[in-house]
């Protein structure tokens, strides 16, 4: 299974592009912050991640603000020619408190 959910801030987001298919694709990078537990010690965890969101995914975060937080859901992949995997947004919600 491919699936990841991350509570996340947009902290940069490209202009709302055109596949060569005509469908709405927008290129994003997130930043998560938190204190989780690993090993049976807490440890303050920092994570910046590359995204990408397509068709009506993609024009409504394309008018959310920068620096607002999100809960993202989606699965990640490797782009061609890439050396990262991209988290592909299937959906978004606003996290609580952000």
């Amino acid at each position: 299974m491919n699936q990841v959910v991350l509570s996340a801030w947009i902290v940069e987001a490209s202009p709302l592009r055109y596949t060569p298919a005509g469908m709405p694709a927008l290129d994003v990078r997130l930043e998560h912050e938190s204190d989780l537990s690993e090993a049976g010690r807490e440890r303050k965890v920092k994570a910046a991640i590359r995204a990408v969101a397509l068709g009506s995914v993609a024009e409504t975060l394309s008018q959310q603000a920068i620096g607002s937080g999100w809960t993202f859901t989606g699965f990640l992949a490797t782009p061609r020619n890439g050396k990262h995997p991209v988290l592909h947004i299937q959906s978004f919600q606003q996290t609580p408190n952000s």
